[in-house]
């Protein structure tokens, strides 16, 4: 700690299509939904995070809520700027007269283009960080699942977020093969809505199909101890009168189905990239699941039928990106070699 170590501020910020996590002081000081509420005629921003997905699909035309990432990349420029400065004065809100200068180590998409990154790092630039690191999510999770990534042993993350899936062998501290799919949470979320529409004539919103998801969200058709039966309400499409119907989660097994072989068949091609050293080295230790979408029911139990290699969903698989940035950002001369 120099003198000045006080005028900059560190912080880790895994920047995600669902959820914003950023970490100051190896502690979680920021957790909210990635979405912001503007006001249509000025452009003001009126809310930020949980306040704005409580907004989310109940507007009227001067306030439109946005989600300023769409598939693990910045959609919405100006709006992914008010949420990043917004969720810095978070972590410490009394600061209103000094801004210190911001360092930050951000996490990014395996499979984004150079576009997607410069992006990102416009984006981080403009909110206040004077030195913006890159660091690729599998990368990140791996760290922060404690696996040491230098090692010359071959490990295998599958992280399952809102926008992405990314799948990445890893070893001597750099990715060897990778596959980064477009199939994640929001995928899951837009099928859930789309069965709903089609199988029980009821249509429902966004929030309505995530909380589906969480309550009663499934791989498999038979789980050892299933959730009870979620009431969902809505408006029936033909007469639009109100319905209640209680879905089970064998139902979103099966909803879920195609977008889950999907994510399997993404798995054995990068299987198929890995050179067979490294090959046996994954079917010793087993295949990482970090991400929102590890929470899925039966999910490490489907893969590991299907795959014939173990599973193993890391513990706190949510916060496990955001983790390992935090600790390349403690590390940063150690781990410069995985940094953009």
């Amino acid at each position: 700690m120099g003198l000045f170590s006080f005028l900059t501020q560190e912080i880790a910020i895994d920047l995600g299509t669902a959820n914003t996590i950023i970490i100051h002081n190896d502690k979680v000081v920021v957790d909210e939904p990635s979405i912001v509420a503007l006001d249509q005629s000025t452009g003001k921003l009126l809310a930020i995070g949980t306040q704005a997905r409580q907004m989310h699909g109940k507007t009227h035309e001067n306030i439109k809520t946005i989600r300023p990432l769409r598939d693990g990349v910045i959609a919405d420029f100006n709006a992914a700027e008010q949420m990043i400065r917004g969720m810095i004065k978070m972590i410490n809100p009394k600061q209103k007269f000094f801004t210190p200068t911001l360092r930050m180590v951000v996490c990014i998409p395996s499979g984004s283009t150079e576009v997607e990154i410069r992006a990102v790092r416009d984006s981080s630039e403009h909110a206040g960080g004077r030195d913006v690191y890159m660091i690729y999510e599998p990368m990140a999770a791996a760290i922060g699942i404690g696996i040491d990534v230098e090692e010359p042993e071959g490990s295998m993350v599958v992280d399952i977020g809102g926008g992405t899936t990314e799948i990445a062998v890893i070893a001597l501290g750099g990715i060897v093969c990778n596959q980064s799919i477009r199939i994640a949470g929001d995928g899951f979320t837009a099928d859930i809505q789309a069965y709903m529409r089609h199988q029980h004539n009821i249509k429902i919103g966004e929030r309505t199909a995530e909380d589906i998801k969480i309550e009663v969200g499934s791989a498999l058709p038979d789980l050892d101890n299933p959730p009870p039966d979620y009431n969902v309400r809505g408006p029936n499409l033909m007469t639009a009168m109100p319905i209640e119907i209680p879905i089970s989660y064998q139902e979103i097994s099966h909803c879920l189905d195609k977008s889950l072989s999907k994510v399997e068949s993404a798995i054995i091609s990068v299987l198929e990239q890995t050179p067979p050293e490294l090959y046996a080295d994954i079917v010793s230790k087993g295949i990482y699941l970090a991400g929102g979408g590890a929470l899925l029911r039966g999910l490490d139990k489907r893969l590991t039928d299907k795959i014939n290699i173990p599973f193993h969903i890391a513990e706190d698989p949510l916060h496990a990106i955001a983790r390992g940035t935090g600790i390349a950002l403690k590390n940063v001369d150690k781990f410069s070699f995985l940094l953009r």
